[in-house]
């Protein structure tokens, strides 16, 4: 008996209860290999020192100061090492516990940035399906995952999606990468004449497409195209880094291999790698500026942001990632990782496509591989998959409704930065049984 409200209702998980490395331990002594990094977090696996020594050492100094008074060293620190590290003219740090509240809040600040510069007229965001932005309502109605939408759909403020850059399915036959990429990113521009662009505060998308689609990346010139569309009304562009950011795919930011900057962008999961509950909001000076010269504030906040502890924590882990090297070996490994999977799985006859960037991977299982047919969702793979993976020994990511919401099955993996070889063929070995399990049932 539990009195935990787990995310099923009718089952509960095994207990965790310790980490080694890439390893989370049960109550048993069954080891699991961390695959997907939980949800893309665990970037330094479970037992840092670094980060445990800054996050006892900040407990010692001060556990909390609310931000309604006080700064505090650990955030003053993190925002200066993020900033210096970001793209663009990104240049202020807006502190949360999470992915959602870093949405939420670049929602509520994109919307009173118009206000303060006197633009209230803008009032809606586009955004694309299959992307996935978070389960707070604002965050939620942004995205355009159909399952998780659905039925909290009258609850949402009206957002238009337009088409996902997702070449594996629409991609035409005599079409090149570049064009596609041109002719989806154009759709933006054909949403905005459409509503009127200067009802419009926004464009919000992920620059490598996570839980929704698996590990999707834009095609080449894609985002150079939408930042110019962008520009010419005036927009702002959001990137949701959340999934994708702080090193996963080989840069510490995923836009800095679009070869582009945002006007906001969110971040979480491996900006506190599990080891505290943080996420960030950063934006552009032009924008602070607008609340500078304005109201003066942001009518927005929680109890715990900026939380000393979790700064703390987040500093610890930025140093890890960018000065111990740890995103430079995430590229690295990730090029392992990929030729590992395209070695056992490149020519699987319900493999149809392998995807992704750096540590951030995606496998789309399908019917049949030539016609890309996907499985009936009735059979429900990607949850027989989980199932099968994690009593092999494996934490993966797989979903359903890749494609539509309701048809198509994919796994992402988000590994540790620090798995070595040994790793890598454990995990090719346990996801094969897994499939061939999930594939037999």
């Amino acid at each position: 008996m539990t009195h935990v409200f787990h995310r099923s209702a009718v089952s509960t998980p095994p207990r965790a209860v310790s980490g080694e490395g890439p390893y989370i331990v049960d109550t048993t002594g069954k080891r699991y290999l961390d695959a997907s990094g939980g949800a893309a977090v665990s970037c330094l696996g479970h037992s840092d020192a670094t980060v445990k020594a800054a996050i006892k050492a900040q407990v010692d100094a001060l556990a909390f100061a609310h931000t309604g008074f006080f700064t505090s060293d650990p955030a003053e620190r993190l925002a200066d090492k993020l900033i210096a590290n970001a793209p663009g003219d990104l240049d202020k740090v807006y502190f949360v516990s999470g992915g959602s509240e870093a949405v939420e809040a670049a929602l509520k600040m994109a919307r009173q940035y118009f206000i303060e510069i006197g633009q209230p007229a803008r009032t809606r965001f586009i955004a694309r399906r299959q992307s996935y932005h978070g389960n707070t309502i604002g965050a939620l109605g942004t995205g355009g995952n159909a399952w998780r939408r659905a039925p909290f759909a009258p609850l949402m403020v009206d957002t238009s999606h337009i088409a996902p850059c997702y070449a594996y399915r629409d991609r035409q036959e005599d079409e090149s990468l570049e064009a596609y990429g041109l002719r989806v990113a154009d759709e933006l521009e054909a949403e905005l004449q459409r509503l009127g662009p200067d009802t419009v505060i926004g464009f919000v998308a992920e620059p490598v497409v996570g839980a929704t689609l698996g590990a999707v990346p834009s095609v080449p010139g894609y985002f150079r195209r939408i930042r110019e569309i962008c520009d010419r009304h005036g927009i702002l562009l959001i990137l949701d880094e959340v999934m994708c950011g702080m090193g996963r795919t080989g840069t510490l930011f995923a836009c800095e291999q679009d070869g582009v900057a945002p006007d906001i962008v969110t971040i979480a999961k491996g900006l506190g790698a599990g080891y505290q509950p943080i996420g960030a909001t950063l934006c552009t000076a032009r924008i602070f500026d607008a609340f500078a010269s304005g109201s003066g504030f942001f009518q927005h906040g929680h109890t715990y942001i900026g939380h000393p502890v979790a700064c703390a924590a987040g500093d610890a882990v930025l140093h890890r990632l960018v000065d111990d090297g740890l995103v430079a070996r995430a590229a690295d490994l990730g090029t392992r990782v990929e030729a590992a999977l395209a070695d056992a799985f490149g020519q699987h006859p319900h493999v149809g496509d392998l995807r992704g960037r750096g540590l951030f991977r995606g496998l789309e299982l399908v019917a049949d591989r030539e016609t890309k047919v996907p499985f009936d969702p009735a059979r429900a793979i990607h949850k027989k998959l989980k199932a099968a993976a994690f009593d092999e020994g494996l934490i993966c990511y797989p979903m359903g409704g890749t494609i539509d919401g309701q048809r198509g099955d994919h796994v992402l993996l988000a590994p540790p930065f620090i798995w070595e070889d040994a790793q890598i063929e454990e995990l090719v070995g346990k996801l094969s049984t897994a499939i061939d399990r999930a594939l037999a049932a």
